[in-house]
């Protein structure tokens, strides 16, 4: 785009669609494209005559496609809307001209295919649509063979140039919009999707074995009520400009549509080293797309998720992120076999990339909102096993891989049991329910005997150590088998058990997460149509003379208002107080901590083993026991967190504050249904929250307090301390520090082994000391963070009230001054949105999760 033709007249003519006053500087180009493309969008609606729901859906579901969710840029969107309908920009070639004058060939191709999209939305092209479309390309240079594709390609109907399809697709492509914004790549994602596939798609798609419908049933009702979250914003919006309602109840249904918009579900793929996580990602998939090596070979994150196109992005660790061609992403996705099989700890230190995201059109499992993700080892160099650790908080199911060859090793015991405690929050003697066991390399055991020991052993230690909770949580699988019946497109037992597998993650997902998402989400949307209802009744009350305030109500209602924000002020207080005495108490307890940390690791240091010679691999001795002092002061410093930090501070400074929120809060809420009786409101019925419900909105028993569990915030904030960056840097320097001081000369001391433990301690202890400012930091952070989210919440709460106030206030002046025919208008202006509003909770009841 070039914005150098972005002239006087475009920042006038949006500035008066918009109604807001705009220069230059705001116009951007995703702003410029997005009015463009509503223009174009709104004009093949009404090209002929009939606006159906279909239409209607297709324009919501396009412009959500890349308007991030963000109150300001959607409810630009909003505006711009309204404007286009009111100006008939659509109709006006000039003003379309004007907005279309700084688009390029590509991105002028890309909008007039939105329209073509929109133009089957009903099910039909309609001729006149296509009419208007044909003068819009016209008007927009469009070369008459590209505007035949488009018309072909969409209507299913004429034939298909290959050589111009080709041309077509060349210009639609995604490397095209990469030095424009994100979403000119994901618009030309879905449109090249939407025309003719290539020929290795369709071949892609004989592997698909599998189908997930009770997945894509969840997902299409999570669509239908974010739809329906937009409907409602639309009516909330348009009878807030008019004071019928108050203004923050678009912004809780905002809350609501975002939730519903980045819901999707996270699967994590977890093990030691050489059990063939990589393999299962390419069952599932149905490609060869993951590295696979006997040796160790997982170098980074990579996160499996649907694109609608083949393509890899690389992110790094310093913001930077850049697309790579396919052949790249093996080499990128995987450590060098050097390094995988012995010095491990430069290159992963050093590697510059974070993760590495890899879109498939062809992953059926992901296609229905899932993201899958492969990591390093559990097993493996001390960043890797951070990494991993810090993905599973954020998951729902965690895939758990062993070897059937030889499972459940010690080690892998110990993994576990310690996912076990980190899936359930810290909690050591509660069975997940959202942790899988998947055996693999079954087709390697041979005799019916040994597969029935391997069997027994795995559901006894399951069954015998409460590991897990929940049906079909054990599996046993060979990945590579049934990757290759998929590539071969045969059937047989491993295939089988492969489906199995996968249908059991999929019920997980649906019964036992989505189900629940979707229900909270119907009681949330349902809860804010009544609230809409009830503020529409009150407003037809003023408008019927049935709610007439006198000037002694009215003073009383400012006073009401006054009052909430001193409440709120105060609470800020009171909050900032707690705040600092619970900084000072956990610097001082940090302190007392530090205190007997040398002797403390100097005693578990006696418990760390290598099965590494002193002799022949020094290196590797040394990076065992690095990496067994990182584990332990990671323990060490989780175990200070959860106790002193959480239990100890946090725990009763929190308490304290929950309470004077809850009777600040209280007091407000009986003043509300004071008034309610003193001159008939509703404000107690308008309120979308109730002092009562406000214990399970923050994590149940406790209150507010129910956050800072040790799998919430708390943890997670001191696993980042411990785990990514600040625990690598002290293995880098005990390692090079600690070869350095034991060279070949002292290989042949005695008690060797003991003096290298020693020497891990102090240098890796010397380094924790180096980073004590970051660690105060990071824990102030997670200290504010437990106050501000409390703040946040009662500031939310208040607001509403203060805005219920605002609003009577409001129509009651407004009352006065409108003639009687204004306001029987008004009154079917408000009837008409009443019954929208009606006809929308029958919609929204209607969404049952299966």
């Amino acid at each position: 785009m070039n914005t150098v033709l972005v002239s006087s007249e475009s920042v006038d003519l949006l500035s008066r669609i918009t109604g807001q006053k705009l220069t230059q500087r705001d116009l951007s180009p995703s702003l410029i494209f997005l009015a463009a493309l509503i223009t174009v969008l709104l004009g093949v609606m009404v090209a002929d005559t009939q606006v159906t729901e279909d239409e209607k859906q297709r324009l919501v579901t396009t412009l959500y496609r890349f308007i991030p969710p963000d109150g300001h840029m959607r409810r630009l969107a909003h505006l711009m809307i309204k404007g286009v309908r009111e100006n008939k920009v659509y109709a006006k070639t000039k003003e379309l001209q004007t907005l279309t004058a700084s688009l390029s060939e590509p991105e002028r191709l890309l909008l007039i295919s939105f329209g073509y999209e929109m133009s089957i939305a009903d099910g039909e092209m309609d001729a006149r649509e296509k009419k208007y479309l044909q003068i819009i390309a016209n008007n927009l240079g469009i070369d008459p063979p590209y505007v035949a594709i488009l018309e072909a390609g969409f209507s299913g109907q004429g034939t298909l140039d290959p050589s111009t399809l080709e041309e077509v697709q060349s210009l639609l492509d995604p490397a095209r919009f990469h030095e424009l914004d994100n979403v000119f790549i994901k618009a030309a994602s879905n449109i090249v999707a939407a025309l003719p596939t290539k020929p290795e798609h369709q071949a892609a798609s004989q592997h698909r074995v599998t189908t997930y419908k009770e997945l894509q049933y969840f997902q299409d009702n999570r669509q239908k009520l974010d739809s329906f979250c937009n409907q409602l914003f639309q009516i909330s919006q348009n009878c807030a400009e008019r004071d019928l309602l108050p203004n923050t109840l678009p912004e809780e249904i905002e809350k609501v549509s975002h939730k519903l918009q980045s819901q999707s579900f996270r699967v994590s793929v977890v093990g030691e080293f050489s059990q063939g996580k990589s393999t299962l990602l390419n069952a599932l998939l149905g490609e060869e797309i993951q590295p696979a090596r006997a040796i160790p070979c997982s170098g980074t994150v990579t996160v499996l998720k649907y694109g609608q196109q083949r393509r890899v992005i690389c992110r790094y660790r310093d913001g930077r992120e850049e697309e790579i061609v396919f052949e790249q992403y093996q080499e990128k996705a995987a450590i060098s076999e050097e390094a995988a099989l012995g010095s491990l700890t430069d290159e992963l230190v050093e590697s510059e990339i974070e993760e590495i995201i890899f879109e498939h059109p062809d992953l059926e499992l992901c296609r229905t909102g899932v993201e899958i993700v492969d990591s390093p080892g559990l097993n493996e160099h001390p960043e890797r096993t951070a990494i991993t650790q810090q993905l599973i908080r954020g998951t729902d199911a965690v895939i758990f891989l062993v070897n059937a060859s030889r499972p459940l090793t010690q080690g892998e015991r110990d993994l576990i049991q310690d996912l076990k405690v980190q899936l359930n929050g810290g909690k050591a003697d509660e069975p997940a329910a959202n942790l899988f066991v998947a055996v693999n390399f079954m087709d390697l055991l041979r005799r019916e005997k040994d597969r029935h020991d391997v069997r027994q052993r795995i559901e006894r230690f399951v069954q015998g150590q409460n590991v897990i909770t929940g049906e079909n949580r054990v599996h046993f699988i060979s990945a590579q088998a049934a990757l290759d019946a998929i590539l071969e497109g045969t059937e047989d037992d491993y295939l089988k058990a492969f489906r199995g597998f996968t249908q059991s993650i999929e019920k997980f997902l649906t019964v036992e997460r989505g189900s629940l998402l979707i229900k909270q989400a119907v009681t949330k949307i349902n809860g804010l149509i009544q609230s809409s209802l009830e503020g529409l009744h009150q407003a037809e009350k003023v408008l019927d003379g049935k709610l007439n305030i006198s000037e002694t109500e009215r003073q009383k209602i400012l006073e009401q208002i006054g009052e909430a924000s001193g409440r709120d002020v105060t609470i800020r207080l009171m909050a900032e107080q707690l705040e600092k005495q619970s900084i000072q108490q956990a610097t001082g307890a940090w302190v007392q901590w530090k205190k007997g940390l040398v002797e403390r690791m100097t005693q578990k240091s006696k418990q760390w083993s290598s099965h590494h010679s002193h002799i022949w691999s020094q290196k590797q001795l040394i990076q065992d026991y690095a990496a067994q002092f990182a584990s332990d002061i990671q323990k060490e410093i989780n175990t200070w967190g959860n106790n002193q930090l959480k239990d100890e501070i946090l725990k009763p400074n929190l308490k304290e504050l929950d309470k004077g929120i809850r009777q600040e809060l209280e007091a407000l809420q009986y003043n509300l249904k004071l008034l309610d009786e003193q001159i008939n409101t509703n404000f107690s019925q308008q309120l979308n929250f109730k002092i009562s419900e406000i214990d399970s909105n923050f994590g149940g028993a406790g209150g507010f307090i129910g956050g800072i569990g040790a799998g919430g915030t708390l943890a997670a904030g001191l696993f980042i301390l411990t785990g990514l960056g600040v625990v690598a840097v002290i293995i880098a320097a005990v390692a090079t520090a600690v070869a350095s001081s034991f060279g070949l000369g002292m290989l042949d001391v005695d008690g060797i082994h003991s003096k290298i433990k020693q020497k891990v301690c102090e240098i890796g202890l010397k380094k924790l000391e180096e980073t004590k400012d970051k660690i105060e930091e990071r824990f102030n952070e997670i200290i504010s963070l437990a106050f501000s989210s409390r703040v946040e919440a009662s500031d939310t709460m208040i607001r509403q009230i203060i805005s219920c106030y605002e609003t009577l206030l409001e129509q009651q002046e407004k009352a006065h001054k409108e003639t009687l025919e204004q306001r029987e208008a008004e009154k079917a202006w408000i009837a008409q949105k009443r019954q929208e509003l009606e006809q929308l909770q029958k919609n929204v009841k209607a969404i049952v999760p299966s």
